[in-house]
């Protein structure tokens, strides 16, 4: 196993004092009035010898580890996923690392990562919340630590955060619907608490009310958080085939959702939009190409990325102390699943 190069092996290479080296891969030896030879001569023989600082340690002797913990509920998930990708890509040109942790939307294990990011004295926190993580993000705020919460809020904490304006995506998705002529509007849906959901069947709610449509509770499906991918499937293809006659679309509050729910369709043999019509909140890579491609209400998976780093890198660098509530518009795509 390769020795980690460390800053006295520089430091024994330059003919300098281990402080000399820190000064310098610190970026400060023009403020310790180090020469710029020497300087030079330190990076080009770290960059040679390969050296790689432990931010962590860092972190320890100066407060900051240019390190940011993003917590979501599934990396693989196609709106996380590529969400996780911006972040890093948006941190990383601002010299900051990210650290990725899912939630899984288990409870216990969401409490358990977000301590654990901050024993390892992360700079800032990016976190889609679960209930469970209230205390803690509580104890964040009372300590002032940087934080920015994503995709959905505690109305009751004092926190800044970047969402979407779900009630109104939902509503844009069924007023769509109802345009084009459909009146049984079934809704499939997570059985939770979390609020960008409730905000969602809100939304889904309005846009009954406002189309003079009937809220049938027959044809809401709540499925709970945890079930295995197959599971879900068979929920959403039983539900459909015991009520078949009383829908004409369906409307998917999330993309791995609506992934479930067209697997669910093909596998009763049901012809999408001929048989039935589909929307979806969030879009996927299966949405766009697939055959039929799926109506979906997308969200801005860039701007969510981008507005929450540069909150937390203004919080971090205490440029701002301000509070700032971010809330997002979506967009309704057209494809072949509505006719």
């Amino acid at each position: 196993m390769t020795k980690k190069v460390s800053l006295k092996d520089i430091a024994e290479k330059a003919g300098v004092s281990v402080t000399t080296v820190s000064i310098v891969l610190n970026g400060r030896a023009k403020d310790m009035k180090i020469s710029e030879a020497m300087a030079r001569k330190i990076l080009a023989l770290g960059e040679k010898m390969n050296y790689r600082p432990n931010h962590f340690a860092k972190g320890l002797r100066t407060g900051k580890t240019n390190t940011i913990g993003l917590i979501v509920d599934d990396i693989s998930n196609y709106f996380f996923g590529h969400l996780a990708n911006i972040v890093e890509e948006e941190a990383d040109k601002l010299g900051y690392t990210v650290m990725f942790c899912s939630s899984e939307n288990n409870e216990g294990k969401s409490r358990h990562i977000l301590n654990m990011l901050v024993d390892k004295h992360m700079d800032g926190y990016i976190i889609a919340p679960t209930k469970a993580m209230l205390p803690e993000l509580e104890k964040l705020v009372k300590e002032k630590k940087p934080a920015v919460l994503i995709d959905r809020y505690y109305q009751q904490l004092d926190s800044s955060y970047v969402t979407i304006d779900n009630v109104n995506g939902s509503l844009e998705a069924v007023n769509y619907l109802a345009k084009k002529g459909y009146r049984r509007i079934a809704l499939v849906t997570n059985l939770t608490d979390q609020l960008q959901m409730i905000q969602r069947m809100e939304g889904y709610q309005q846009g009954l009310n406002q189309n003079h449509l009937q809220l049938d509770q027959q044809i809401i499906k709540k499925i709970p958080f945890g079930l295995t991918d197959e599971k879900v499937v068979k929920e959403i293809k039983d539900f459909v085939e015991l009520n078949e006659n009383k829908m004409d679309a369906i409307f998917f509050t999330s993309n791995n959702l609506g992934v479930a729910g067209l697997e669910a369709l093909r596998s009763i043999e049901k012809r999408i939009p001929d048989d039935i019509s589909v929307i979806c909140f969030d879009d996927n890579d299966l949405f766009r190409l697939g055959m039929p491609g799926i109506s979906v209400v997308s969200q801005p998976i860039k701007d969510i990325a981008k507005k929450a780093v540069e909150i937390l890198i203004q919080q971090i660098n205490q440029r701002s102390t301000t509070v700032e509530h971010i809330v997002l518009k979506t967009v309704m795509i057209e494809r072949e699943s509505v006719k």
